[in-house]
């Protein structure tokens, strides 16, 4: 079953938490320790991306820089 990118980004963050509190924790099969945390961090940041392309996407907007107009 696939995973939603919100929901991956939970994962990451359970396993960052976890990872802090000196535990082990496993995404996809993979292990991560304490050793690993900058994965995790690089993850969670992928899937938060993800999760904000998919919300605008589905709200009918673009992602990208925001323009103020003076007109």
């Amino acid at each position: 079953m696939s995973k939603t990118p919100q929901e991956m980004v939970d994962l990451y963050i359970e396993a960052e938490i976890d990872v802090l509190a000196g535990k082990t924790t496993v995404i996809n099969g993979r292990q991560f320790t304490a050793e690993n945390l900058q994965e995790i961090r690089a993850g969670r940041q992928e899937w938060e991306r993800r999760a904000t392309a998919e919300t605008l996407k589905a709200a009918g907007k673009r992602p990208g820089p925001a323009y103020a107009n003076f007109c």
